[in-house]
């Protein structure tokens, strides 16, 4: 499906008038309001922030001379991961640092306490609500280019197809070098321009690709529906694939949490991501759904093959990736101490996991990078570490449900302003579900909404909708099918 952008602005070249666009400003600041998001930090926590900010960290490591870099969406700042990759014999060594978030966050401060209450990093188009005071997870803590920060390093062993052989983790002091985005990095490869660093990664995340599909590892295959500023003081709607340099990325952090979650099984306690095989009923209903819609699931075949090769660009396969969500419930924390828990794999990880690489943006990373780094290290977990993960489950999923809700609500939003211009008229859409009321659920390509409608309309069909109603100050919209395509 190809990206599309829709720009949201009071200049009358986009349709959208001022009044618009204040509407939208007023409904997505309503929408933190009603969702209870915290907004400013205490006086407290701002104190401990800056105490921590102007600290001098040290770390029993001095890892500065490494060429690590770090690899992110265009105009980041809260920068978790750095990388510095080599070959190592006919296999490779990943070195993964990640930052020290547990050196600027005592346990029991205004901070920590506060900290814990977000979960979460929350992102809204008209700005993020942080996890952390800026001035930690933007500045002091964050690992920018050109500054030497403290991080918890990971020194993974590969061997030639990319298997994990040792993994380690421990607190030392770091330097990137660069600070490269997405976008970049696959301009650069498909150029035939880019250096080893990008090159290796390339090449490992490939072959860590080809050890997920052997386990029976999935991911699901959904165009991406972002809302952000675009920079000028409008907003961007759009449908985006991702581009291979952010999956390559992705094999690293979770080939590192694998790694992780390996540590903490051996040293019998820590704090898992898990998700349960899906429901025996809920996978005969899907191959049920993918027949009908013209695109069967063979006998025999795992199903993260499967979603690996459906089209995103065809109907029909989006329709299929649509009802494929099924499979992916139930994913939580599950924290342990002493016996392994009975439920320790991630379904669509296909291993055992844990959620270790981004504790700028993620609560539950800090305390897993604790206790990891206490079990490679030979010492005893801290008791505070140890006394927190029977309520991070609870935190998380607080945390989960809150952020879910302002992405729904503020893409609704945003789409109602897209639309506010268009009452009336009629554009090609596609039928990619059904509600639970039986209402199909229908996606524009241009511009790049998803919604329910009224009408008839089975999942794979291509219809025409016309726009009813629009009501920013609410974000809904109301659309009507008018015909089959």
């Amino acid at each position: 499906m190809p990206s599309r952008h829709i720009t949201v602005r009071p200049a009358s070249a986009t349709g959208i008038d001022g009044a618009t666009t204040a509407a939208l400003l007023r409904r997505l600041a309503q929408i933190r309001t009603d969702l209870a998001v915290p907004q400013e930090f205490s006086a407290a926590a701002l104190a401990d922030a800056r105490a921590a900010a102007d600290s001098r960290p040290s770390a029993p490591t001095d890892l500065t001379g490494v060429g690590f870099w770090t690899l992110d969406p265009v105009g980041s700042m809260d920068l978790d991961q750095a990388m510095a990759l080599e070959r190592d014999g006919a296999g490779y060594r990943v070195r993964y640092a990640i930052a020290d978030v547990p050196h600027f966050v005592t346990p029991g401060s205004a901070l920590d306490t506060e900290v814990r209450a977000r979960g979460l990093t929350i992102y809204a188009p008209d700005g993020r609500v942080p996890l952390h005071p800026p001035i930690l997870s933007e500045a002091a803590a964050s690992l920018l280019p050109d500054h030497v920060r403290p991080a918890y390093v990971w020194d993974l062993r590969l061997a030639a197809d990319g298997t994990v052989t040792n993994a380690e983790v421990a607190r030392a002091m770091v330097r990137s070098r660069a600070r490269r985005d997405y976008l970049r990095v696959q301009a650069e490869v498909d150029a035939g321009t880019a250096d080893d660093q990008v090159l290796l990664l390339r090449e490992i995340g490939a072959k860590r690709a080809a050890l997920e599909a052997a386990r029976g590892g999935a991911s699901l295959p959904m165009p991406e529906q972002e809302v952000h500023q675009d920079g000028s003081g409008g907003y961007v709607i759009e449908l985006r694939p991702p581009v291979p340099a952010e999956d390559w990325n992705a094999q690293i952090s979770l080939m590192t949490g694998m790694a992780a979650a390996d540590i903490m099984l051996r040293g019998g306690i820590g704090i898992l991501r898990t998700m349960p095989d899906p429901d025996p009923g809920a996978v005969k209903r899907f191959r049920r759904q993918a027949a009908a819609l013209g695109v069967p699931w063979p006998q025999g075949q795992r199903y993260g093959d499967f979603l690996r090769s459906l089209d995103r660009h065809n109907t029909r396969h989006l329709a299929v990736i649509h009802e494929a969500t099924s499979l992916f419930r139930g994913a939580g924390y599950t924290p342990f101490t002493g016996e392994a828990p009975e439920i320790r794999t991630h379904a669509a990880v296909a291993a055992p996991y844990a959620h270790v690489t981004a504790p700028l943006r993620r609560l539950v990373d800090r305390f897993g990078l604790v206790v990891c780094e206490a079990l490679c290290g030979g010492t005893p977990v801290p008791d505070w570490a140890r006394e927190a993960l029977p309520t991070l489950p609870d935190l998380m999923a607080h945390a989960d449900r809150r952020a879910s809700a302002v992405e729904r609500a503020s893409t609704d939003a945003v789409e109602a302003a897209v639309l506010a211009g268009s009452v009336g008229q009629e554009f090609p859409a596609s039928v990619v579900d059904v509600t639970s009321k039986g209402m199909p659920v229908v996606q524009l390509l241009d511009p790049a909404v998803v919604g329910v409608a009224a009408g008839p309309g089975k999942p794979g069909t291509d219809v025409t909708v016309r726009v009813s109603a629009v009501d920013v100050a609410a974000g809904s919209v109301r659309m009507d099918i008018v015909g089959q395509r």
